[in-house]
């Protein structure tokens, strides 16, 4: 591929990186609620979900997937399901360790890289729209797996430095906000976690 459509990809890389989604929502009520180094641990979960399905892409399962229709709309329920849970737990939990020198409160069940890694794949849409997406940049008389790999690994680097901002900015933004504020911030977070839940489940793979 020549310079100048590497150069619009990576555009159009921070472009999609910068638009609010169910990751950058965990990543800020993670970072309000436990901390920048919580939300950091998010981001190496969600680069682990996003090298798993580029790696996909790359070994060209895309088309495989779109003919298992049937398993592919339980996965999407199954996601849809856990994102809903996750708002539901982001409304109510209580707010603690806000204060300077306060223990933080206990992560989630699991880890917040085990959390991070769910909530990537639990929209299976994400390798379909790499599928979909990658080859508008690619020659496609050209071998095509070392292509994908590199647009893959440039739109990784793109979204966990998007995703670190916003980590860093919640995680610093912490210590400005009260208890009150905070947890208003993640009842929001967390409607926004169920309506994506709820979008992904009625919403059918094209």
């Amino acid at each position: 591929m020549s310079l100048q459509v590497y150069l619009a990809f990576v555009a159009a890389c921070i472009a999609l990186a910068l638009l609010p989604g169910p990751v950058v929502t965990l990543l800020i009520a993670n970072g309000l609620r436990h901390g920048t180094r919580a939300a950091l641990i998010n981001i190496a979960g969600v680069q682990t979900g996003l090298a798993i399905a580029i790696g996909i892409v790359a070994m060209g399962l895309t088309t495989l997937m779109a003919t298992m229709g049937y398993w592919f709309e339980w996965v999407r329920l199954i996601g849809a399901a856990y994102l809903v849970w996750l708002g539901i737990q982001l409304i109510r939990s209580p707010v603690e360790g806000i204060a300077e020198g306060e223990a933080p409160p206990p992560p989630p069940r699991g880890g917040f890289f085990l959390q991070g890694l769910l909530v990537l794949l639990s929209n299976p849409k994400v390798m379909v729209f790499f599928g979909a997406f990658l080859p508008q940049f690619m020659d496609m008389s050209r071998d095509h797996v070392p292509q994908v790999a590199l647009l893959g690994v440039t739109f990784m680097v793109v979204a966990g430095l998007t995703d670190a901002i916003y980590a860093l900015l919640a995680g610093r933004a912490r210590k400005l906000f009260s208890a009150r504020r905070t947890r208003l911030v993640s009842r929001i977070s967390g409607g926004f976690m169920i309506g994506g839940g709820v979008w992904l489940a009625l919403t059918r793979a094209r």
